[in-house]
């Protein structure tokens, strides 16, 4: 039988972390690193690529990164490819990269629905499709989908009005049932997390007016700190939930309990 401290322990992987180089993401990737894993981190511009690059090697984090569009599919491929050049394998993919977009419903564009759509659940099938194939070869790989509540309970009229972003992070967890369903006997665990409302550069506006009411909502009485989700990440990715699959854990503080 495993110790604890070997249950956790990621050395010699590798994880790929789509959106890997701030906020949420940044933190799970750092969670990843310090138990263990080497990275390779994913953004959209480089200006925030470079410094969580630099930051982390610092910390004596192995770690490398590349620019990409996650909604593209031959820079899905270029990443993977450059990944398994560098490291020889993937053994942990995060999908966390995601944009949202704030409209009524019945004025909500066409247009911004579908680049919600691309970038929150394509670019997660994409990768998943992508690096899924490589996790094949080897019968073993962890992949974690980063939803939302948002994907799981609606909110009255005054609540946010991300229809499109609701949309795919429904559709990211039910996307995480089907492949953990048909890959299960292949060796690779598929589960998500589904975070509730955390200070970040996507909930700034939000928590800037409505913090207080949404803590009231909240059991626990506040939103997430930081550091409360590189647990549930390493957990994701570990051999401590070696017999957990197409789950989707939930932190949130209980919003979800009394919503």
């Amino acid at each position: 039988m495993k110790t604890i401290q070997e249950l956790f322990d990621l050395t010699g992987q590798v994880a790929l972390v789509t959106g890997g180089s701030r906020g949420l993401g940044k933190e799970m990737a750092e969670g990843l690193a310090e138990a263990g894993a080497s990275l390779m981190l994913l953004a959209r511009r480089e200006q925030w690529l470079t410094p969580t690059l630099n930051e982390f090697r610092e910390r004596g984090f192995k770690c490398e990164g590349e620019i990409c569009d996650v909604s593209n599919p031959e820079d899905v491929q270029r990443v993977v490819n450059r990944t398994i050049e560098i490291y020889g394998q993937i053994d942990i993919l995060v999908n966390n990269a995601g944009v949202t977009w704030g409209q009524p419903i019945e004025d909500h564009t066409l247009e911004k629905w579908n680049m919600v759509l691309q970038i929150n659940l394509t670019g997660a099938f994409l990768f998943s499709q992508r690096v899924g194939r490589e996790m094949l070869k080897r019968k073993s790989g962890n992949i974690i989908n980063v939803a939302s509540i948002a994907g799981l309970v609606g909110s009255m009229e005054n609540g946010q009005h991300i229809v499109g972003y609701v949309a795919a992070k429904g559709g990211l967890i039910a996307m995480t049932h089907e492949f953990a369903a048909k890959w299960a006997k292949r060796g690779i665990r598929v589960n998500a997390i589904a975070p509730g409302y955390f200070p970040s550069r996507m909930t700034e506006k939000i928590l800037a007016t409505d913090q207080p009411l949404i803590e009231a909502g909240t059991p626990m009485g506040r939103v997430g700190s930081e550091g409360e989700l590189k647990g549930v990440a390493v957990f994701l990715a570990s051999a401590a939930s070696g017999y957990i699959t197409g789950h989707t854990v939930v932190v949130d503080g209980g919003g979800t309990i009394s919503a």
